[in-house]
């Protein structure tokens, strides 16, 4: 990663996280801050070097993980911002599972600051959201993904396309074998705006990789309905893959 790219983009991330309002940041708790301080930023999502596929941290003197040096992914390549770790993985429950949908513009903010994620952001022709199933999108009142999405680029957003037809247990606490069964035929696309993929760039959103299960049974639906490159981009990777 070029040094010369990170400095201006995490600068520019550090100070839109500063402006002045009555919060207190949930990491340090300063007061007055914002829910996310500038300083827990810039303690805890400093950007590391990532596998292009499957952005797990490696060290730089590696080209890809070992598991991605034997075995290609569905998708193209990948971004994360953060290692799904403290304070990330108490944050992210907020999120999702204590109806606190304000984090998408904290952690949308953290992602653009990766490296790399602004020009595949500017490439992409649709931005595609992990689709829920009905009944998970019932029980939560909204899509977390699709909310990190709208922050990320509203103007690209696609979300009729790609669907999840199929209600399936929660992911977390699985072997990667489990995740896979529990997937198969779990995405689909609507008939009607499929046509939509052909040819395109996409980038998939995501809040969490672990496995890499869930959205590599997504992009398989995208590369059968044309997709001609596709991303997979989310808030934080597992530090280990599975």
């Amino acid at each position: 990663m070029e040094r010369e790219y990170i400095g201006p983009m995490f600068r520019t991330l550090l100070q839109g996280l500063s402006l002045p309002v009555p919060s207190a940041c949930r990491v340090c708790r300063a007061w007055p801050s914002v829910a996310l301080c500038a300083d827990c930023v810039e303690a805890f999502a400093q950007p590391v070097y990532r596998c292009p596929t499957c952005a797990l941290a490696i060290p730089d003197t590696l080209t890809s993980c070992k598991t991605c040096a034997k075995t290609p992914t569905d998708w193209d390549q990948a971004f994360a911002a953060v290692d799904y770790g403290y304070p990330w993985d108490r944050l992210i429950a907020d999120f999702k599972f204590r109806g606190n949908p304000a984090w998408a513009r904290y952690f949308a903010a953290v992602m653009r600051s990766a490296p790399w994620v602004e020009p595949a952001l500017e490439a992409a022709d649709w931005v595609v959201p992990m689709p829920l199933s009905r009944e998970r999108l019932r029980d939560r009142g909204f899509n977390q993904s699709s909310l990190l999405a709208k922050q990320l680029y509203p103007a690209k957003v696609q979300e009729t396309s790609l669907l999840r037809v199929i209600h399936t247990p929660a992911q977390s606490g699985l072997p990667r074998q489990q995740r896979l069964h529990n997937l198969q035929h779990a995405f689909a696309m609507e008939p009607l705006n499929a046509a939509a993929i052909e040819g395109k760039r996409v980038i998939l959103v995501d809040d969490v990789m672990t496995s890499g299960a869930t959205l590599g049974a997504a992009s398989q639906v995208l590369r059968r309905a044309g997709a001609k490159h596709i991303s997979a981009m989310v808030f934080a990777r597992t530090v280990t893959g599975d």
